[in-house]
């Protein structure tokens, strides 16, 4: 089922690792062709569009966009007790680590009389992109409100896609687990939109047809989505802020002989049952775990609910047991990949993860799957994929501030760099720059 790429005795560079890794193929430059008329209809003709466009592409008729308070508060009174409390723990657990991220302001003293002060502040609105689909993510919603409320961002929006197939009371709205969860963060701007259409909804803003805002523009939008909701964020960019373009989720465990096979197995296809783009890479220099993780996979597989999907992702060129020598040909491999989510399953797994430079998250040790991490390690789970974590971070709360240099010199601070201001001006053709200097010190 999952294929095997055999690494080892070879002797490859960073470059050459990249060119052989398992990857899953998205053409987001093919979807922006899709995509561009879609948000250039919302931008033009606004909740007309997103009405027409809904019932177009999710097979819902909406009456309205935004989703009434009294639905939030029925959904989070219906809500399964037990999701309930999954929810508020998985909320409780993001608050703490979160909170610790904030930010304080730092001012240097360059000289006296001198002063950079470093001011980090909140973007004052934010449109939060929920998926909705093969799997409804309540748990998206934590992750994308919990980082935004601890950098005090003081606009939050949240859409997700109408569902055809909700409970009676809640026709053409987001999943009730949705709305709960909102309910449950204090959000009452929710709307029912999705896709690009939900992007361009942000980017642009959306007004009713007298002329009154339904959903102002915001200044960033966050969260992940399908290929048309990427593409959606490459081409307005610029004119919205974005946190990343979500591909295909990945999961890439590096394990020795010590690892539990069916542990193994089992993580895989948890990521599997994604999607069947979803990538499900172990890397081993174990021939003998690589076997028996094979026979556990056929097992698991077989027996677990998402079946077809799950096979689909396994047996895609995404998916892969590299064998490599060592752990530390293992560990270039990791680094090549700068998987989303990276389990260590080693013997010494924290030393083997203090050695990875790249992956969105790192999961070390038996007891720290990445599901865990999907809803209640505290972390957060809208991470970069495709190769980005190599220059990108997951989701936080600096996704969600500015910094801003407040530079406060005096007279006495200023003259004394005036002659190194000018000799740099006059070096860059640029004779007024310095003159904006010596006009302060007339002779």
């Amino acid at each position: 089922m999952i294929r095997r790429l055999d690494l080892r005795g070879q002797h490859l560079t960073s470059r050459d690792l990249r060119a052989v890794v398992p990857r899953a193929a998205m053409d987001v430059e093919h979807a922006l062709d899709t995509v561009r008329p879609i948000c250039e209809r919302v931008r033009d003709q606004g909740v007309t569009a997103l009405i027409e466009l809904t019932e177009q592409l999710d097979g819902v008729r909406l009456t309205s966009i935004r989703v009434p308070e009294e639905a939030l508060k029925r959904a989070l009174e219906q809500l399964d007790p037990a999701v309930r409390a999954g929810l508020e723990e998985s909320i409780r657990r993001a608050r703490l680590v979160h909170d610790d991220q904030r930010r304080e302001s730092t001012t240097t003293q360059v000289v006296p009389g001198g002063t950079v002060t470093e001011r980090w502040v909140p973007v004052d609105r934010v449109g939060l992109y929920v998926p909705g689909g093969r799997a409804v993510y309540p748990s998206s919603v934590v992750m994308n409100v919990v980082p935004a409320q601890a950098a005090g961002v003081q606009g939050i929006a949240v859409t997700s896609p109408p569902q055809r197939d909700n409970p009676a009371g809640f026709e053409g709205l987001p999943h009730p687990a949705i709305l709960a969860a909102c309910a449950l963060l204090g959000i009452d701007e929710v709307y029912a939109v999705g896709g690009a259409q939900a992007v361009a909804m942000f980017a642009y803003g959306v007004k009713d047809t007298d002329g009154s805002w339904i959903c102002e523009p915001s200044d960033l939008v966050t969260g992940p989505g399908n290929i048309w909701v990427t593409a959606a964020k490459r081409l307005l960019k610029g004119i919205i802020g974005i946190d990343s373009e979500a591909g295909p989720t990945e999961i890439m465990v590096l394990a020795d002989d010590s690892a539990d096979a069916d542990h193994v197995a089992s993580d895989l296809i948890s990521q599997a049952e994604h999607d069947p783009m979803a990538a499900a890479v172990l890397v081993t220099d174990s021939e003998a775990l690589a076997a028996t993780v094979e026979s556990a996979v056929a097992i698991r597989v077989a027996a677990t609910k998402h079946t077809e999907r799950v096979t689909t992702s396994l047996s895609g060129p995404q998916s892969a047991i590299v064998l490599v020598d060592d752990m530390d040909a293992g560990l270039a491999v990791v680094d090549a990949y700068a998987a989303e989510h990276l389990e260590i399953q080693t013997r010494d797994a924290d030393l083997v993860a203090s050695r990875v430079r790249n992956a969105g998250a790192i999961f070390v040790g038996p007891y720290s799957p990445v599901s865990l991490g999907d809803y209640c390690a505290g972390s957060n789970h809208v991470l970069p994929t495709g190769g980005c974590a190599c220059f990108s971070s997951g989701l936080s709360v600096q996704s969600f501030l500015k910094g801003i240099h407040v530079v406060s010199y005096d007279r006495a601070a200023l003259e004394g760099v005036a002659g190194h201001v000018v000799a740099l001006a006059n070096a860059e053709d640029l004779p007024a720059h310095g003159e904006a200097v010596t006009a302060r010190f007339p002779r």
